[in-house]
This record gives structure tokens, C-alpha cells and sequence, in this order.
């Protein structure tokens, strides 16, 4: 599938802001799955500078300083991207407990890089809660691909899609316990559980194409990828109840939220301010 993506995120502020620094990460990903054949950020009004760098885990990242005055701001990503379908003909039918054993063991360099990624973070906190919700799913001896697609599908009928439901900074207990949410909610009720039970798991942001039952495709969207091991990371959507396919396009991947934050930044001045999102993703010809 060939992608336009255009994610354009607006600042309105209630008076004029001196100067603000940002930090952007908005330009997709390029790895064996999917190539980028284009990709600008645009912003108004013009920077003083723009610079592009790589993070620790190798996502792509613009800084920016607007030093005129303004009171109002506009960053516009606008992207090419190639995603290519998963050609995989089986994966390893391990149960989960295997799988969490050769990872603590970093028995191989792949299961040595993902052993970070079964550690607590700043948005997924070990909570005991979380630990008693696996519990359900990763009985003893089930294939690990199976516990995950369950714990995929349970997130989805068991917590309502409500997009004013929460924000970032509402507690993961407090979702778990209201079982409402967004994507970003979902995604890290399911990496929290995943982590309970020593399996390594990640925060993906990032898009999916529109679709009449397809929730999380108004803004940028959030999904799960698990390590398994012998079959590299596997991506799940709980907020859609799917395998992530061709239909995604990755933007970046860390431990949480706060590893992939879209947008962000500090300024002088400005006041209470008003954020507005447009997201657009469009197939095109190749």
C-alpha cells in the first residue's frame, strides 16, 4: 500500500507568545516493512532554525525555535509512504513462557535488545491490577501469539473507545478501572499487562487508513508491537482488534508515550492555548 499522509498540528494561544522551541516527530520510519519516498515539515511562522537528528532508539526527530512573536502556531508533516505487506509464511508457535525465558536469558542479540522493553515506564508503571488482568489470558503453556491476539481482542470488548474520556496524564489504574479510553490508553493497558508477565513490548505511533470501522484514524494513532522471539516484533491494534498490517503506517516506537510524543514543546508566554489536529491519510497509485 502506498500512503499521503498529511498531520498537521495547530497552536492558538490566548496572547502573543515571544518565542517557543519545539520538538516534532513526525517523519515516518523507514525500515524492512516500510520505505518513506518522500517527507517535508512545513512551519509557520518560519523558524529561525530547523534541525533533524535520531533519538536513542533511532526515530526521527526535528527541533525548531520560532523567535518572532506570534499568537499562533502551525506544523504540517506531509509524507510519501510505501508499506509493505508481511510475507512471513509461519512464526514460532512457542508457548509464552518460553518466549519470556529466552528473553531474560538474552539468549541472542535480538532477545538481548528487546530485554529493555519488559521494564516498568513512565507512563506504564508496574500496577498490580495489571498483573491480575494478564492473568486471564497468559494461562500456563498457551502459545504466545495466541495469549496476545486474546489479550488484543479482550481490550477491545472490554474498555469503550471514548476520546474525551481521558488524557495523558490520568493514571493507568484509573483507565483500567473506568475501562474507557483512546488508542494511547489501550496501548499501554495492553504493554502493562504484557510486561506483568516478563514479555517484552513497545509503544508504536503513528496512522492507520480510514475505514468505516476503523476507530484512531481522525488523529495519530497507537498501537502495540511484542517481541517474538525467532519472529522479531509483531504488531496489535487493540483499539481495532487486529494484527497490524499494511494498513499502518509507523511514525516511531519507544517505551511509552513519552518516548514518541508527536509534538511538543516550551514557550514565552502565550497564555492558556487551544490545540487543533488534522490528520489525513489517503492510498495513492504507486
Amino acid at each position: 500500500m502506498m500512503f499521503n499522509v498529511t498531520h498537521t498540528t495547530r497552536y492558538i494561544y490566548a496572547t502573543a507568545v515571544s518565542q517557543g522551541l519545539n520538538e516534532v516527530r513526525l517523519t515516518p520510519r523507514e525500515f524492512a516493512g516500510q520505505r518513506v519516498r518522500e517527507s517535508a515539515i512545513l512551519v509557520n511562522p518560519q523558524p529561525a532554525f530547523m534541525h533533524h537528528r535520531k533519538d536513542y532508539y533511532g526515530n526521527h526527530v526535528t527541533s525548531f525555535e520560532v523567535l518572532e512573536k506570534h499568537d499562533r502556531l502551525e506544523a504540517t508533516a506531509e509524507s510519501i509512504v510505501e508499506v509493505l505487506p508481511d510475507v512471513t509464511e509461519s512464526l514460532p508457535l512457542a508457548p509464552w513462557e518460553e518466549a519470556r525465558n529466552l528473553i531474560a536469558a538474552a539468549s541472542d542479540p535480538a532477545c538481548l535488545a528487546a530485554s529493555e522493553f519488559i521494564y516498568n515506564s513512565q507512563y506504564v508503571p508496574a500496577v498490580p491490577q495489571l498483573r491480575e488482568y494478564a492473568r486471564e489470558t497468559f494461562v500456563p503453556q498457551r502459545p504466545l501469539l495466541e495469549s496476545v491476539r486474546d489479550l488484543t481482542h479482550r481490550i477491545h470488548e472490554e474498555f469503550k473507545y471514548s476520546p474525551k474520556a481521558t488524557s495523558i496524564d490520568v493514571p493507568l489504574k484509573d483507565v483500567l478501572r473506568k475501562r474507557e479510553g483512546v488508542c494511547q490508553d489501550f496501548a499501554h493497558i495492553m504493554i502493562g499487562a504484557l510486561r506483568s508477565v516478563r514479555l517484552a513490548a513497545r509503544y508504536v505511533s503513528g496512522y492507520v487508513r480510514p475505514g468505516p470501522k476503523v476507530q484512531g484514524a481522525q488523529a495519530s494513532h497507537a498501537w502495540v508491537e511484542v517481541f517474538v522471539p525467532g519472529g522479531g516484533w509483531r504488531g496489535f491494534d487493540p483499539t481495532n482488534d487486529l494484527m497490524v498490517s499494511d494498513n499502518h503506517v509507523v511514525l516511531a516506537w519507544g517505551r511509552d508515550y513519552g518516548d514518541v510524543t508527536p509534538v511538543k514543546g516550551i514557550t514565552l508566554g502565550g497564555g492558556d492555548q487551544t490545540v487543533e489536529v488534522e490528520v489525513y491519510v489517503r492510498p495513492i497509485e504507486d
